[in-house]
């Protein structure tokens, strides 16, 4: 009779923690398929690095095993699958963190491994049993209620006392790490330059809601409430990152804008001009992170007449509604998702809309979406199957990136299949459609270029019906009146938006710090696939977010809700080890590549 899973497991954990221990690295690969990969989150190699071979495994052994001392590898609950074919959840320790794994055997020998740092011992968030009790209970004369101790603490920190990171960017992404720090006990100060939280929601068009649902997007430690809605609304998302920074209590400073940052290299620390409320404020973190959003400046192109336009043109960052364009005729430059929102934007407050393709588009289906790729993972059924927010968050990230097309291209097949007769429509009305370079599909096109998609929530069907007309092809130039396309078709316009994309996140360092530190960073997004907008060398792992960069104490975060909830857990504690004195010896540190 065959072992059973858990068995299987058991016996492979036992001869790998033995082969780690007594350091006999070929005992250890032994238990590694030919075929083998192991993608881990800072607990080996204080970087997240993806290695594909036995080749690559040995290498990152030989050279962090002694540092990382990794012991008492052991199941975290019972493993699934068959005996030839068996997935675990594990738990292990270092010698300075505590970390949780998931494996993947086939006939009993590793196929993937994902490592990930959870806890630094000594350095534990407090929370459950090692929560702070939060009064005491001797009454004293002149006790200070929280309150009190809170509005003093704020009114020190930046100006009595300097944090030891300040995060520039006050969006989901900045709120989130920033919770992450407070647990962690890390003086923190966010700079948004909004009025409130959530204001860069709030200030876009009225239409605008989440493509993800509510299952892929909840923020750390404070889920949605259970009647939240699948797909919330855009101010709905900024009240509650108003509510989150207030009850995470965070040093969230609004109203204040970064001028200028630059290293100090006699004291090793940053120096960050800000303006708050109107007072230039010098700040002196040691760990300075931008949290600007998922990309850089915005993409506008300049094409020839631009100037002699005499209606309005804007980016699509800055469209704000259409409510002052009914009876206009409107062009939107683009294709991709914030296009199509402009676009119905627009056609329901009584525009005349075309949009302007110029490269081809991937489409999924909200629904299909849903039901096909994360439905499994993000959904009120996977709850019920075990399947935690954050258990789906680890699962996402076990499959590494070279094989992660792999994974995806039957679910994208099955989509092209559910939806045939919706293609088809789409194709007829003129719709220049696309599954990925190689059929992986929305999430590799996004991971590899951050564009060249659309989760239709509906503007699709406005193209269908030919509400909203489409043209393809490139903009020739642009005269008082009109867009001209490379065929000679001349659109008639009274508004042209831009909904051409963003530039690279390390762009906004060139103005914040320097060109030079920007170069040297290099790059942030995609990993190196040598497709469409993600130009080798491989890297196997996003460029520069959410771990050490070629500038020390410079940190980039960004992403969409889902990443950003996840990976803020690595980047905190990489940032809380460095404030807390931990060695953190960084393992093949990435190579700068590209430029802005």
């Amino acid at each position: 009779m065959p072992d059973s899973p858990t068995a299987v497991v058991e016996n492979w954990l036992a001869r790998f923690d033995t082969a780690l221990h007594n350091h006999d690295i070929d005992g250890a690969l032994a238990l590694f398929a030919d075929d083998c990969y192991w993608r881990d989150f800072v607990s080996f190699t204080w970087n997240l690095k993806t290695f594909e071979s036995k080749a690559d495994i040995k290498r990152m052994l030989t050279a962090t095993l002694d540092d990382v001392r990794p012991h008492d590898w052991a199941l975290a609950e019972a493993a699934t699958g068959e005996a030839g074919a068996v997935e675990a959840w594990v738990t292990f320790e270092t010698a300075v963190a505590r970390g949780y794994a998931h494996l993947r055997l086939n006939n009993g020998l590793c196929y993937t491994l994902l490592t990930t740092m959870q806890e630094l011992k000594g350095f534990e968030e407090k929370k459950g049993h090692n929560r702070e009790r939060g009064v005491s209970h001797t009454i004293e004369k002149g006790r200070t209620s929280w309150l009190e101790k809170k509005t003093a603490q704020e009114a020190r920190l930046g100006y009595e006392e300097q944090p030891y990171c300040v995060i520039v960017g006050g969006g989901q992404g900045g709120i989130g790490l920033a919770a992450r720090m407070r647990r962690l006990g890390v003086p923190t100060i966010v700079i948004e330059k909004n009025a409130k939280a959530g204001d860069s929601w709030r200030n876009r068009y009225k239409s605008l809601h989440l493509h993800d649902p509510v299952w892929y997007d909840h923020l750390p430690y404070l889920k949605f409430p259970e009647d939240w809605p699948v797909f919330a609304s855009k101010d709905k998302i900024g009240d509650w990152l108003e509510h989150y920074a207030s009850i995470m209590e965070l040093n969230y400073w609004s109203s204040t804008e970064c001028t200028k940052a630059a290293f100090d290299e006699d004291t090793q620390e940053w120096v960050v001009q800000v303006v708050r409320d109107g007072t230039p404020v010098t700040l002196r973190p040691k760990q300075l992170v931008f949290a600007l959003g998922v990309s850089g400046y915005p993409n506008t192109p300049v094409f020839a007449g631009a100037d002699s336009f005499d209606g309005e043109q804007h980016h699509s960052s800055k469209h704000t509604g259409g409510s002052d364009y009914t009876g206009k005729k409107a062009v939107v430059i683009g294709s991709n998702n914030s296009a199509h929102d402009i676009c119905a934007d627009l056609w329901e407050h009584g525009a005349d809309v075309t949009m302007v393709q110029r490269s081809s588009t991937h489409i999924s289906r909200s629904d299909s979406l849903m039901d096909l790729a994360l439905g499994g993972l993000y959904s009120e059924q996977a709850l019920a199957n075990g399947v935690t927010t954050e258990k789906a968050d680890l699962l996402f990230a076990s499959l590494p990136y070279r094989i992660l097309p792999e994974a995806q291209i039957p679910i994208f097949q099955q989509m092209a299949v559910r939806d045939a007769e919706f293609y088809a429509q789409l194709a007829a009305a003129g719709f220049d459609l696309d599954f990925g370079t190689d059929g992986s599909g929305l999430f590799l096109k996004y991971l590899r270029r951050g564009s060249g998609y659309y989760i239709d929530v509906g503007a699709s069907q406005l193209l269908i019906d030919g509400r909203v007309a489409v043209k393809s092809g490139q903009v020739e130039r642009i005269t008082p009146e009109a867009v001209v396309l490379d065929d000679g078709t001349e659109l008639a316009a009274d508004l042209i938006v831009y909904a051409t994309g963003y530039g690279s996140m390390n762009g906004w360092l060139a103005d914040l710090v320097s060109p030079e530190v920007a170069d040297k960073v290099g790059r942030c997004w995609g990993y190196g696939s040598d497709t469409p907008k993600d130009p080798g060398p491989w890297e196997g792992e996003l460029r520069n977010m959410w771990k050490p960069t070629n500038v020390p104490q410079l940190w980039i975060h960004g992403g969409n809700l889902h990443q950003s909830r996840h990976y803020s857990n690595y980047l905190a504690l990489q940032i809380k080890a460095r404030m807390e004195g931990l060695d953190t010896p960084v393992y093949e540190l990435q190579e700068s590549h590209y430029t802005r």
